[in-house]
């Protein structure tokens, strides 16, 4: 019985199997707030799951939130920076 393998199998790494970029280890660092605040909400979004909603809960709900909408507006006024060419240029 004969195995038919592909040619350069061995040689050439897939997509999927390389470490990140420089670049793109540079972007997952500035939307780093951005990241953590999207975990604290859904902490206290799985916290409230089995029981009713008090005050307290509601206020760390709506702090949470207000984190992750700070935090998306800091993301954006970044990348629009990034994207405006220099005055002097």
């Amino acid at each position: 019985m004969n195995i038919i393998v592909p040619v350069q199998g061995g040689v050439t790494a897939p997509e999927y199997d390389r470490e990140p970029t420089a670049a793109e280890l540079d972007a997952i660092d500035a939307e780093m707030p951005l990241i953590s605040a999207q975990v604290e909400l859904l902490d206290v979004q799985i916290m409230i799951l089995d029981r009713p909603v008090s005050e307290l809960d509601a206020r760390r709900i709506r702090r949470a939130v207000g984190k992750v909408l700070a935090a998306r507006r800091a993301v954006a006024n970044l990348s629009a920076a990034a994207m405006v060419p220099e005055a002097g240029a």
